[in-house]
């Protein structure tokens, strides 16, 4: 089982493409799944996203940012996170651009216009052609990434992006059909059948599809399902006739199965006492009994384009520690800590706090000398002045002013993995952030260990630092918790033996056991090593048109293979036939007037 695999293109290592039928289907998962049943069985295994779009990522060793389901899914494989793994990443700042992270490095704004590029339907406009996108022009790249991990691995489990069904985007797809096609992957769709419509999920995504993307499709899992499976069995066995395809499983609807997944432009939902937050990696948990007397309620601020709200998951991993998400005011007041976590928009962000009557509350709590914390950007609004000619744009904005702080925001980003003390505990976290914090006051947060201050500051019960993942260190957040319940006046106790690294492993090994004990791991290890299957039917009636003249294309034809439109630039050093790309650039500046077209995924 820890012998080279041998794909169809050759000595390489095995691979499968995870796509869905929607978003949130179970693709991120279900690959963590994979991942975790594969390397349990001795094999060396790598995930692998090709695009991904998230606020919410993360800082490998080497300082590249990706996107936090491919960490985690690493976590699963039992490999240190590469850029590999996830070579394009886009950050949303808000409905009509993105910041373009290339192989771990950001390289400018991007509208979805400018990134996509014309996608048919109607007259290209000005400057963007049917081959204008940047995807097409980062395939090349992505199929180097793909063809490295599966030199120096076993297996590589690739997941897909929205659906592969998206026609709109196809000539440009490079996460989903575009990668397993350069990849010779073959492809196993997941639906989720707790929203309904799976059947028809399936065979609208299979049928929507060219004959060439057809080929690579090999099954389906259905995923989220609550009963008795013998009454969908015949369900299965009839999408089997209509398609030519086999379930691979059924896997049952669980709790708290949550790991860090992409959160597209979306913020876990304001109100009602939550286990953790909504994508985090205890989400659904049900709160233990606190270890002491009384329970620690968290209440975070869900500002706009919040990013890396994970943070929070360390706090309600603890015992007696709830955490709940706010928008209003008068939802602080019986908060015993508040939490305003990192932005991708920290202006705006600013601006949203004070039109709700948030950054009054704050005030308050602070002079009342309740605990207030600021993870990154939200450390950075509770300084006093934000100088910001980078993200927003806006030049100079005061800030709340509740730290001796002011803020630069600069070009570069700074991506690090700092480690140091604080309480008189270790501590170690992750950086994601363009402003430049200049403290002149208050006290150190985090230290050397000798008192060199390394970064953030307190006054009195406000505390503030741009260390992602802090809380993860399990002394550090018992010591941090401490402190809080004794401002708070609350009779809550740590537990002593909690540890977030282990909680986490124990959630990736149950989605481990979801594999082994409900799939049909021998026919996904055989697509694994043997690829493609041979002869799998085309379902009519295949990829439609574009539509306009000059976007058209011929209708599929069911009587014999497709040939792929003529283009304009070379092929793929890695793809296979049909699949073009132009050499991966660095992006250019965002068009701010244009607005999504399609969506990003």
């Amino acid at each position: 089982m820890n012998g080279r695999f041998k794909a169809s293109g050759g000595t390489v290592g095995g691979g499968l493409l995870v796509a869905g039928t929607t978003s949130d289907a179970g693709k991120s998962v279900v690959t963590a799944g994979i991942c975790r049943w594969l390397v349990r069985q001795g094999v060396r295994v790598a995930p692998f996203k090709a695009q991904n779009m998230s606020l919410n990522s993360f800082v490998t060793r080497e300082g590249a940012e990706i996107g936090r389901a491919q960490a985690m899914q690493a976590a699963a494989a039992r490999v240190e996170p590469s850029a590999l793994m996830n070579p394009v990443l886009l950050k949303p700042g808000g409905d009509r651009s993105s910041q373009v992270v290339l192989l771990g490095k950001p390289v400018g704004e991007l509208s979805a216009k400018g990134y996509f590029g014309h996608t048919g339907g109607g007259p290209a406009s000005a400057g963007s052609a049917l081959y204008g996108g940047r995807r097409e022009e980062l395939l090349g790249t992505v199929t180097d990434c793909l063809a490295e991990l599966r030199r120096t691995h076993d297996a590589v489990i690739c997941e897909g992006a929205g659906s592969p069904a998206e026609i709109n985007l196809r000539r440009t797809d490079i996460v989903n059909m575009g990668i397993a096609r350069a990849g010779r992957l073959p492809v196993v769709v997941v639906g989720d059948i707790d929203r309904g419509g799976v059947f028809a999920s399936f065979f609208g995504t299979t049928a929507l599809l060219s004959r060439e993307d057809q080929e690579l499709i090999a099954g389906y899992l259905v995923n989220k399902f609550r009963g008795d499976v013998s009454l969908l069995t015949p369900g299965l066995e009839m999408l089997r006739g209509v398609t030519g395809r086999p379930t691979f499983g059924v896997l049952p609807f669980a709790h708290g199965l949550g790991i860090d997944e992409e959160d597209g432009l979306g913020v876990p939902p304001a109100g009602g006492w939550g286990r953790v937050s909504l994508r985090g990696a205890v989400r659904e948990s049900v709160v233990a009994p606190p270890h002491g007397a009384d329970v620690l309620r968290v209440a975070v601020a869900a500002v706009p384009l919040m990013s890396n709200f994970t943070d929070v998951d360390a706090l309600a991993a603890e015992p007696g520690v709830v955490v709940r998400f706010v928008d209003r005011a008068e939802e602080l007041a019986d908060a015993d800590l508040v939490v305003v976590p990192g932005t991708r928009g920290t202006v705006r962000a600013l601006a949203w706090l004070r039109e709700r009557g948030l950054a009054d509350a704050l005030a308050r709590r602070a002079a009342e000398g309740r605990p207030v914390l600021g993870i990154c950007g939200g450390y950075q609004l509770l300084g006093e002045h934000i100088d910001d000619e980078v993200e927003s744009r806006a030049g100079a904005v005061p800030g709340l002013g509740l730290l001796p702080v002011r803020v630069r925001f600069a070009a570069g980003k700074t991506l690090a993995r700092p480690s140091g003390h604080a309480l008189g505990e270790p501590v170690a976290g992750y950086e994601i952030h363009h402003g430049v914090a200049e403290v002149h006051g208050g006290e150190t947060f985090l230290s050397d260990g000798r008192g060199r201050a390394l970064d953030g500051c307190r006054v009195g019960s406000v505390w503030g630092t741009h260390w992602h993942g802090s809380l993860e260190s399990d002394a550090f957040r018992r010591a941090f918790l401490r402190r809080v319940a004794a401002d708070a006046g609350r009779a809550f106790v740590p537990a002593p033996d909690t540890s977030f690294g282990a909680l986490r492993e124990e959630q990736l090994d149950r989605l481990g056991d979801l594999i082994e004990e409900h799939a049909d791991t021998a026919a996904l290890l055989r697509l694994i090593e043997e690829g493609v299957p041979a002869g799998l039917p085309f379902v009519p009636p295949g990829a439609p048109r574009l539509a306009g003249p000059a976007t058209a294309e011929p209708a599929p034809d069911t009587s014999g293979p497709q040939s792929p439109p003529p283009s304009p630039v070379p092929p793929c050093e890695h793809g296979a036939p049909g699949d073009t790309v132009a050499p991966a650039t660095a992006g250019e500046p965002s068009d701010h007037s244009n607005s999504l077209e399609g969506g990003i995924r």
